[in-house]
């Protein structure tokens, strides 16, 4: 199966790769993969159904039909309890997508599998561009 093109903001990639550079490690170097495949795109011209950083997301895990809604932040910015962060393998794995689409990401007991349901909030949409 060929993998799904991600789009990612100019301001994203650029904080995102200060990140990695600081951080390193395991989780960084998914991210950086991730970063490296990515159709780059001025925040204005993403998608509006595409995970970018502060978007607030639905998701379905695929093989128990449970769902959760998180925001996808920074590190350091878990201001809210469903917040997950972008250096981790779920944030990265997620990071780009769109709606409809199946992710997955390893974890120590095997793949998770998630569904995109629905991105409730994008900052992007809302004309709200971070840098």
């Amino acid at each position: 199966m060929k993998p799904k093109e991600v789009c990612i903001t100019q301001l994203d990639m650029e904080r995102l790769r200060a990140h990695i550079a600081v951080s390193g490690g395991d989780s960084a170097d998914v991210l950086e993969q991730k970063l490296a495949s990515a159709r780059i795109v001025c925040s204005k011209d993403v998608p509006g159904d595409t995970i970018t950083m502060n978007s607030v997301v639905r998701i379905r895990y695929v093989d128990t039909g449970e769902e959760h809604t998180f925001a996808l932040v920074f590190p350091g910015n878990r201001i809210e309890t469903n917040a997950i962060s972008v250096m981790g393998r779920a944030g990265a794995a997620l990071l780009g997508c769109r709606e409809k689409d199946v992710v997955e990401w390893q974890v120590p007991a095997g793949r998770k599998r998630v569904q995109v349901l629905e991105v409730l909030y994008q900052p992007e949409r809302m004309g709200k561009y971070y840098g």
